[in-house]
């Protein structure tokens, strides 16, 4: 065995991609300080300036009215019951210009899948948007779209492009959890499947609107179940080159219909280096400083990750599970700062915004 992890170690470290098999071999054998070694020599490759991004946003779920009831969400409320909401446009608005105020350049817009909520509804919502605020929409996750697709009898592009027109600027992976339908049947059976997860983000990307991908695990999948969802990403984002980053995540059981142990740090560092070094073709891998705090994220920027994911000026999902990491913009620099890196704001398409001279005594900035 020895002779055949030193063989996909040695391809790991020259970049060359890892068959399924090679990376359960790593997986599975890879002692976690070497992973570790092999996952960082990765993102240098990808990534040879020593900065770590972050982009200010907010976190808005428009909704949180729910057909799907899956087993893992502590969040949502069934249709009728008590503490369910819709937010209206000024409630939107206000949101929306804190965020600004606050230096934010995008809103992450997801909600529910509210059996009451028509095509027109969202059209209308991401035009009032767009009409008052300078801002970028990520936002609708794959479920959601897919959602609409069958509410209204349309195909995916027709609603995809309605969105896009709208003002839809990209689409989070949110819904991916494990993109394989034997996990899927078991926490999300209401949820759409696999391929459809996949399909819209191949018609989204066919479009040209980006998107992001991730992965909650920790909860009833496996390790090949883990490597069989990154594989499939890998195959769409070598047709489509669509994807900017991939977010892998750790389900947080408590107030679920799940309980099952919380992954632990050394499964987040693992499952995220091995992220790295199987997603050759995905340039940027983002850290979960919201599920797993900022010092296991500091550390993960040491096993593959180069951003630092949202300021998270709102953030609910996570918190209904009771989970509440929260870090100011000038903590997330501190962190980077501290970990060795330069932190630099960056937009949605990673693209960078600000330069940032930063020292331990504070901080200047000056557009480019």
């Amino acid at each position: 065995m020895d002779d055949v992890l030193d063989s996909v170690a040695e391809k790991a470290w020259n970049g060359e991609r890892l068959t399924q098999e090679e990376a359960l071999t790593l997986w599975e054998n890879a002692d976690f300080y070497s992973l570790a070694a092999l996952a960082n020599n990765c993102r240098g490759r990808l990534h040879p300036e020593p900065v770590v991004t972050y982009v200010s946003d907010r976190n808005i779920n428009y909704t949180n009215i729910c057909l799907s009831g899956c087993r893992f969400c502590a969040f949502y409320r069934p249709p009728e019951a008590e503490g369910g909401y819709v937010l209206s446009h000024e409630e939107l608005a206000a949101k929306i210009e804190e965020t600004l105020a606050l230096g934010g350049t995008q809103v992450l817009l997801q909600g529910g899948l509210h059996p009451g909520l028509r095509l027109s509804y969202y059209e209308e919502m991401l035009q009032f948007i767009k009409g008052r605020f300078p801002i970028h929409i990520h936002g609708l996750s794959p479920p959601e779209i897919i959602h609409l697709a069958r509410t209204e009898k349309l195909g995916l592009e027709a609603v995809l492009k309605r969105l896009q027109q709208s003002g839809l600027d990209s689409i989070p992976g949110g819904g991916a959890e494990i993109l394989v339908d034997e996990v899927r049947s078991r926490i999300s059976p209401n949820k759409c499947n696999s391929d459809e997860w996949l399909g819209v983000m191949e018609s989204a990307h066919g479009l040209g609107m980006k998107t992001t991908a991730t992965m909650m695990f920790g909860h009833l999948e496996t390790i090949e179940q883990r490597l069989e969802h990154l594989l499939r990403l890998r195959e769409l984002q070598d047709r489509t080159t669509g994807f900017t980053a991939f977010i892998p995540w750790t389900f947080q059981p408590d107030n679920t219909a799940l309980q099952v142990e919380p992954a632990t740090a050394m499964d987040y560092l693992r499952t995220l280096a091995m992220s790295r070094l199987v997603l050759d073709n995905i340039t940027n891998i983002q850290v979960s400083w919201v599920t797993m705090g900022s010092g296991v994220a500091q550390v993960a920027l040491q096993f593959g990750a180069n951003d630092f994911g949202s300021t998270m000026i709102e953030e609910n999902v996570v918190a209904a599970a009771g989970v509440r990491h929260r870090l100011s913009v000038e903590e997330i620099k501190r962190t980077i700062l501290d970990a060795g890196y330069e932190p630099r704001q960056r937009n949605t398409f990673y693209e960078l915004i600000a330069k940032r001279e930063n020292n331990h005594k504070g901080h200047k900035e000056h557009k480019e």
